[in-house]
């Protein structure tokens, strides 16, 4: 992540947020096409972001920082992470390529760490590295997700939500959801990509919710 120390530049800091996010755009030689692709940001309404003439929700304005490669706090210039030129404080967190079965402190999948501000750390948590296109155009392939780990929270509780699951032994991320069908509780898991088909789970699978996601943490341009 860049970390960028915009308390010497006064043009940046007296900035609106669109200046802002234009400024840092073009410093890192994007076009709104670019950014627009890496922060899955529909180009008109990033051009309206831009020209002060909308607002972006607190998940598009986390999605562009995260393919600028600064903190939110910098787009919207409050924090410490904005006006005061220190390193950001940051904790280690285990990253997996692949949904880990347990606590992600004690599993044995563990390769790497990486890096997260310090309010997005939690010893139950842990990153994980999309490795499919099933949740296109939500999440990319290469993305990295904050996943907080909450073993066998059960399906109605999180509905609507991207979890990281288990089925039958299988890892997969997708959207949850719930329906009933002649009393039966079935657990439906949806991709946000329409070409991905999606699954029915019934009794006769072995399920269990592994992790849900948090946010976004890194994207690669």
């Amino acid at each position: 992540m860049v970390h960028l120390d915009p308390s010497r530049d006064s043009a940046f800091l007296g900035a609106g947020l669109g200046d802002r996010i234009r400024r840092l755009r073009r410093d890192r030689g994007m076009t709104q096409v670019d950014l627009s692709r890496a922060a899955n940001v529909n180009q008109g309404h990033l051009s309206s972001i831009e020209r002060g003439q909308r607002s972006p929700s607190p998940n598009t304005l986390k999605a562009i920082a995260v393919a600028l490669g600064v903190p939110d706090s910098v787009l919207i210039g409050d924090g410490d992470n904005h006006d005061a030129p220190r390193t950001l404080d940051t904790r280690m967190l285990p990253l997996f390529g692949s949904i880990p079965n347990g606590p992600p402190a004690e599993t044995q999948e563990q390769l790497e760490m990486f890096p997260v501000l310090r309010h997005l750390w939690h010893p139950d948590r842990y990153c994980l590295r999309c490795e499919f296109d099933s949740m296109e155009p939500t999440l990319k392939r290469g993305d990295l997700i904050l996943v907080e780990y909450r073993p066998n929270v059960e399906p109605e509780f999180v509905q609507g939500r991207i979890c990281a699951c288990l089925v039958d032994g299988r890892p997969t991320l997708k959207r949850v959801s719930v329906e009933y069908r002649d009393n039966d509780m079935l657990v439906i898991l949806r991709g946000d990509n329409p070409a991905t088909p999606p699954m029915v789970v019934d009794s006769s699978h072995e399920f269990s919710i592994q992790g849900v996601a948090v946010c976004l943490v890194a994207r690669e341009l």
